[in-house]
């Protein structure tokens, strides 16, 4: 594996997953995603959930842009070229979320627009015992919000499958090459049918969590619930929670199962968003099924660790300051070691960096970013 190094908007060093791969005729981007962008506010150093009739005190707060942009901003922290079609209010709340993610993360917006007189959706959550509650807040989106009939042409694109609806753009993609990477929410009809998956078979990887893919496919346990899935999609990729993650590639028969990183866990919002932004990272540069699992399982310990959804987004930075951390640790298994070897020879030098790394944690107020 090879990978180049430079440094992005914010001087930190940045590296090219796919460097060696590029080509001239490559499409513009990496990866292509649409959704809604939400406004996060986060409060944090709770003690305990809030008591109806009484007022609570955060020792912290932070805001970042939220929703579809978790996803975008873990996409472009790993070094892809990412592209985000979505509605943005006309509100500060919508400026401060678009300078966020074009200016402070290098995403595309090129397939986005200002909606005048619609205001930006909120989320307000409160972290503690190492769970959030959320409460949210918008109105629905404009009809013109942006789900586009023709997505710009990518390498690949995140989608999340609705049980009964179909996206028309994720045939359209697919139609022209573009790998898709698909996740999926609770099925609240309660019907749990692949078939009201309409959009499942222009995908590449199904990245269901072990309760969703075990109702869809009856298996008694993940493991042959993934291996169920690949009927169905050419590799299922479930993710176990504290035990990991496993996955069944259907076209080659390789197999792969990584235990997971224990951590303490401050906050998981955004945890399966950086899950997948790994596995699609690894994917993309041809990585062996192992090496993916165990990327986008150390990305998702790592975002676990910080709060926020996009605020806790890892980098190749805080990869690399963790991987010469625990290298440094007196004690630890060879074996695990070894699991994340592959990260040697890619990762910026961040020898001098202490780990985990505080991320500064934004808010409004400070003027558009530079």
């Amino acid at each position: 594996m090879t990978a180049s190094t430079g440094e992005d908007r914010g001087s930190r060093p940045r590296v090219d997953p796919l460097a060696a791969l590029r080509a001239p005729d490559d499409p513009p981007w990496d990866v292509y995603l649409t959704g809604t962008v939400f406004l996060d506010i986060i409060f944090t150093g709770l003690d305990s959930a809030p008591v109806r009739g009484t007022e609570s005190w955060a020792r912290g707060m932070g805001s970042s842009p939220g929703g579809v942009a978790n996803m975008a901003t873990a996409l472009a922290r790993l070094g892809l070229k990412t592209s985000l079609a979505a509605a943005f209010g006309d509100d500060h709340y919508g400026e401060y979320c678009w300078d966020a993610l074009e200016q402070g993360e290098g995403i595309d917006l090129s397939t986005s627009r200002t909606v005048p007189g619609w205001h930006s959706p909120v989320t307000v959550s409160m972290a503690y015992e190492g769970e959030r509650t959320m409460v949210s807040h918008g109105h629905e989106p404009p009809p013109e919000e942006p789900a586009p009939d023709c997505p710009p042409p990518a390498r690949a694109a995140v989608a999340s499958l609705t049980p009964g609806k179909r996206a028309p753009w994720i045939a359209q993609a697919a139609g022209r090459g573009t790998r898709i990477f698909a996740d999926v929410g609770w099925d609240e009809t309660g019907a749990w049918d692949l078939a009201g998956l309409p959009d499942l078979g222009h995908c590449e990887a199904f990245l269901p969590n072990a309760e969703e893919a075990m109702r869809y496919t009856g298996a008694a346990c993940p493991r042959d619930a993934a291996r169920a899935l690949t009927a169905h999609v050419p590799l299922a990729v479930v993710t176990l929670g504290a035990e990991g993650a496993c996955a069944v590639d259907g076209r080659t028969g390789e197999t792969a199962e990584v235990p997971a990183i224990a951590v303490e866990a401050l906050d998981p919002t955004g945890a399966g968003d950086v899950f997948v932004a790994g596995f699609v990272t690894g994917t993309l540069a041809g990585w062996p099924l192992a090496d993916r699992l165990a990327l986008a399982g150390l990305t998702a310990a790592l975002s676990v660790q910080e709060f926020g959804g996009s605020l806790s987004a890892p980098g190749w930075s805080e990869i690399a300051a963790w991987w010469r951390t625990v290298q440094s640790v007196e004690g630890q298994d060879p074996e695990a070691l070894s699991r994340y070897a592959f990260l040697e020879g890619m990762l910026p030098d961040q020898q001098a960096r202490p780990w985990p790394l505080r991320r500064a944690v934004p808010t409004i107020g400070f003027g558009r970013l530079a």
